[in-house]
This record gives C-alpha cells, sequence and structure tokens, in this order.
C-alpha cells in the first residue's frame, strides 16, 4: 500500500503487546486482540509502539510482533508499525525491516534520552522517510515518554516530504495539538491525537483520528464517538468522551503500560503481565480497576 492509497484516519488502537508468564511474547494472544479490536470496528492496528512495550524488545522480538500483526490481519486494517527509536541507524533498520514485512505504514517516534535540535529531527526524519521508500511514514511526537517536542515549524517542512503522510501527537496538550491541524489545514497530511482524552476536541478541532491506547479494551465505544463525530452528532460524541475519561485516567494507577494489561485480562484477553520491573497492580488496584470498567459497561455487573 503507498502513500497515495493509505486514508490515514479513524481509530487505531495503540496495540498492548500479550506476553507469556515468562514475558516471552505470546503470539496466539496477539491474534486474538487483533480479532477482538477488529471487530470492534477500527480503522487500523499500530503495533511495537510504546503501548506495546517496544521499548523492551529485541530486533527479532519486534520482527515477530510486527509479522504475525501483517499475517493476524490478513488485510482487514492497515498495519502501522512503531520504527522509532535512539539512533537514526537504528530507527533505519527497523523501518527497513518493517517495509519488507509487508506493513502498510510506519509512526516513527523522535528519539528519546537525547534531546534532538530541530534541524537533527529533520535530518532524521528524512533519512527514515528514504529508508520507507513508498511506504507512508508518521511522525509520532510522545513528549511525557521521550522528553522531545516537535516544533510546529518542523511539522510542515517534514510534511512536504512526499511519504510523510501524518502525525501523532500523545503531548495531551489541545493547544499544540491544534496548532498543528492549523498549520497543516487544506492540505493531505493527517494529525492523529494519542492522548485519549483530548479525542472529541480533536476531532471537532479538524483531527483526522486518534492513536489509543484504551481502543485495546473499548475499541466500540472510542469507534462510535468517531462515527458520532463524523455524522456530526456532537452531543452523543460528547457524552462517549465522558464515559471514556475515566478508562484513561485509570492509567494512574500502576506503572505504564501495565492498566491496560490488566484491564485485557480482566476481559479474558490473554495480554499476561508487563514485562519486569515493571508490578502487576495489587489487588485493591484492581478492584478499583474493574470498578471503573464496570461502570464503562465493559465488564457484567
Amino acid at each position: 500500500m503507498t502513500q497515495k492509497q493509505l486514508k490515514v484516519e479513524g481509530i487505531i488502537p495503540a496495540l498492548a503487546t500479550p506476553m507469556n508468564d515468562d514475558e516471552s511474547i505470546n503470539e496466539k494472544g496477539l491474534r486474538e486482540l487483533i480479532d477482538f479490536v477488529i471487530k470492534g470496528g477500527v480503522h487500523g492496528i499500530f503495533v511495537s509502539g510504546s503501548q506495546g512495550e517496544s521499548f523492551s524488545m529485541t530486533m527479532d522480538e519486534k520482527k515477530r510482533v510486527i509479522a504475525t500483526s501483517i499475517d493476524a490481519s490478513d488485510g482487514r486494517v492497515p498495519i502501522y508499525a512503531g520504527t522509532g527509536t535512539i539512533t537514526t541507524a537504528q530507527a533505519v533498520l527497523l523501518t527497513k525491516m518493517a517495509r519488507e514485512l509487508g506493513a502498510d505504514a510506519v509512526s516513527v517516534t523522535t528519539p528519546y534520552f537525547i534531546k534532538p535540535t530541530p534541524k537533527e529531527l529533520i535530518d532524521y526524519y528524512k533519512v527514515v522517510s528514504d529508508a520507507a521508500e513508498d511506504m507512508p511514514v508518521l511522525l509520532y511526537s510522545n513528549p511525557m515518554r521521550t522528553g522531545v517536542i516537535i516544533d510546529v515549524d518542523t511539522v510542515v517542512k517534514l510534511s512536504e516530504l512526499d511519504n510523510v503522510v501524518g502525525m501523532k501527537d500523545s503531548s495531551g496538550d489541545i493547544v499544540q495539538t491544534s496548532a498543528y491541524i492549523e498549520a497543516t489545514k487544506g492540505t493531505d497530511f493527517s494529525i492523529l491525537v494519542g492522548n485519549d482524552a483530548c479525542i472529541f476536541t480533536a476531532l471537532v478541532s479538524g483531527g483526522k483520528g486518534a492513536v489509543a491506547a484504551t481502543a485495546n479494551v473499548a475499541p466500540r465505544l472510542i469507534v462510535d464517538l468517531y462515527d458520532a463525530v463524523k455524522a456530526g452528532n456532537i452531543d452523543l460524541a460528547r457524552e462517549l468522551q465522558f464515559k471514556l475519561l475515566p478508562i484513561r485516567r485509570a492509567f494512574t494507577m500502576g506503572t505504564f503500560p501495565v492498566v491496560i494489561k490488566e484491564a485485557l485480562n480482566l476481559i479474558g484477553l490473554p495480554a499476561g503481565p508487563a514485562r519486569r520491573p515493571i508490578q502487576p497492580l495489587s489487588s485493591e488496584k484492581k478492584e478499583e480497576l474493574k470498578s471503573v470498567m464496570k461502570k464503562a459497561g465493559l465488564l457484567d455487573n
């Protein structure tokens, strides 16, 4: 699928990576989760991202996750593969691997740990987009995790590259998100929001969709929110956003990204543990999470 064929829009789960008790990749569980979110109506799937614990994976494990996801999706929805990392060379290797495996697009986070300048970011993304060839590339700004914000001017410059087709903004700052939307208005460049508390506001402001961690457990709720905005039913969309908020707030119950894995385990999908040093939720926090999910209609009372 080339950049001209892929429509970067809609609700795209930031997929968790199911693991066995020994922290190895659970490929069967990954396939089950992919079927679950596709049945929930999602428009794409983002694998090997931060929610997917890519920071803990080896190159071979990332390859297995991307390949398994492409096979499990079987063309039903596009697969976006996370290929950003600290160095340009490593991001190029990951991007080439994703392209060769048949991913539909890559989402490339800024380098982390280091603090690159705008000039260095532009060079990083240009080299990676060259390696992607005709595969679409999304910028990925997640300053809470990386400490790096992509400024608006840099986004505008990068949006002019042929295969840089959009951006995931996980800043959680709707002013920042709106600035990206305004600066790229009237182009084919898609802004996707990455903080689930901001989906409604981003969509009514002109965003094209969301890469949502909560869509692992509540895909239909978030797809319904998106559909309501598209249909102009703003009151319903707002109501659904408020219904989603307690699930997003529950992220603070444990160390990222364990809460979504605990939630998946509660609804019967074998997400398994997060990789250590991240610990499971306490029994008290699990009960609190269970209560939140019941109120959202995700668990039976």
